[in-house]
């Protein structure tokens, strides 16, 4: 399986659109080589470098295994069309905030898609990180990370 973004490539930067800087919308995916037993998809973004520790920037989950990416700028709602949610990231907000790091050093920000044999997490809308990764430990088939960088 692989995660492409039609917006930046693996290791480039993030363009300031989707970033605190610009227009803070969440870039488009896209979704390749898909495995068979694939029921739905789980996104998470990550930044391991904020000075905090890691920091969350984006948990989607039960993403139907139809489909092959998602577009630019999902809103940030609890709950979207075909049955699609969202959890809280780390500002302990609905959705996408994008990369938003401390004047210094570029930050890496990891776009992790997970590919699951379950069609559903089973948890609601607006669920904690932790809860996130233990709904979906032993229901991973595969994944794959596009990694963009952004300082300022």
């Amino acid at each position: 399986m692989r995660l492409f973004s039609p917006a930046f490539g693996n290791g480039e930067y993030v363009p300031i659109k989707y970033t605190c800087d610009g227009e803070d919308i969440s870039p488009p995916l896209l979704f390749f080589d898909i495995p068979d037993e694939t029921q739905s998809f789980a996104i998470i973004v990550d930044d391991p470098d904020a000075p905090s520790g890691v920091f969350t920037h984006w948990i989607i989950y039960d993403i139907p295994s139809n489909f092959e990416g998602l577009p630019e700028d999902v809103p940030p709602a609890s709950e979207l069309e075909y049955g699609i949610k969202q959890g809280l990231n780390g500002f302990g907000r609905i959705g996408y905030n994008g990369p938003c790091p401390p004047p210094g050093k570029p930050h890496r920000y990891f776009f992790i898609l997970f590919a699951l044999d379950v069609p559903t997490i089973g948890l609601p809308a607006g669920v904690s990180k932790g809860d996130f990764l233990k709904a979906i430990d032993g229901h991973v088939i595969t994944q794959d990370e596009l990694v963009g960088l952004y300082g300022r």
